[in-house]
């Protein structure tokens, strides 16, 4: 479950009086990068993404107010290391389309479906961070035989008690107005508490988060999420996940305690479970080195393989680096 303080800061994304402009679109992210961003019709719904390289595909899901931006320090190093590599911004977030309704968890894995579908990919490594690891843990549910691989990073998706202003947001006429004053100022504040070291967080940093939530129609689009997303929907589903996982946390992660990354991985019936020192909720953003370390070991190179009695020897060590944590593992599978 996501923590009270960190819910209120994300439920609370207003800050009256606010009139900082936001950056205009041709300096959202990719720009200014080597990849570049394209629009698939899915539904009614126009959906941004990017799609770069060649091999295995591996699609990169954002979590909850974030964007495709959330990968800007991943998506070159994997695809540098042989791998095609997608990232979407999901329905209501970043520059896709944010309609009122439409945010289900069965509705969001049908939507990563169609987007493999609209890039012909039969089956792909689906790497999911927060909200978005509960979406790629749905799809490989839902749609075992479209999932090679999962990398579930600070992954919501267990835990049932729900804080006080998630309900709050749903009310009729006080949710609306909650959500109505968004500020670049608390937008900073939210993103500084998903890392460990917040001064890590740069003004550019803030602006790419921001854009989004200036726009109009972001507040209903993140009350429909809040109203319609079931944060705690692998509760008593995740031995259904046949895919190799890894379950990568962040050990200052805020927002997600590491102990439910610990049950989450506990509960999967092929998964290595790691964490990084010193790195919080967005570990992949504090951390890229060594998130991108790991990530591509597994993409290359599966799980890694431990006894039964999980004692740590010397030929692990190069693989595990700083990670001094396995929960459990099965055997080494190259998705």
């Amino acid at each position: 479950m996501i923590r009270r303080h960190a819910a209120v800061a994300l439920l609370v994304t207003l800050e009256v009086g606010c009139g900082t402009a936001p950056i205009p679109d041709g300096e959202r992210f990719p720009a200014g990068t080597p990849f570049t961003a394209h629009v698939v019709r899915i539904g009614d719904a126009r959906i941004r993404y990017v799609d770069a390289g060649t091999g295995t595909p591996v699609i990169f899901i954002h979590g909850l107010g974030a964007s495709m931006y959330a990968w800007r320090k991943t998506l070159a190093p994997v695809m540098a290391a042989g791998f095609r590599v997608v990232a979407l911004d999901l329905l209501g977030f970043g520059s896709s389309d944010k309609p009122a309704h439409g945010y289900t968890n069965a509705a969001y894995a049908h939507l990563v479906v169609a987007l493999m579908d609209s890039l012909d990919l039969p089956d792909a490594v689906l790497v999911g961070h927060s909200m978005g690891g509960e979406i790629a843990a749905e799809v490989a549910i839902a749609f075992p035989a479209r999932v090679r691989g999962l990398v579930l990073i600070g992954a919501a998706g267990l835990g049932t008690r729900e804080p006080v202003l998630f309900r709050v947001a749903r009310w009729r006429g006080v949710g609306p107005l909650m959500l109505a004053f968004r500020g670049r100022g608390l937008v900073a504040r939210l993103l500084r508490s998903t890392y460990a070291d917040p001064g890590k967080v740069t003004e550019s940093d803030v602006d790419q988060y921001y854009a989004p939530a200036a726009e109009a129609e972001y507040g209903r689009a993140l009350r429909g999420v809040l109203r319609e997303f079931n944060f705690g929907g692998l509760e008593g589903r995740l031995e259904a996940i046949r895919a190799p996982t890894l379950v990568l946390w962040g050990e200052a992660d805020r927002w997600i305690p590491i102990a439910l990354g610990r049950a989450l991985a506990a509960q999967l019936n092929r998964s290595a479970f790691l964490s990084v020192p010193h790195a919080g909720h967005s570990v992949q953003e504090e951390a890229p080195d060594e998130v991108n370390r790991l990530l591509i070991k597994f993409l290359k190179e599966g799980l890694p393989r431990v006894p039964a009695n999980l004692v740590l020897r010397r030929e692990w060590r190069p693989w595990l680096g700083s990670i001094h944590f396995i929960n459990h593992v099965v055997e080494i599978v190259r998705p």
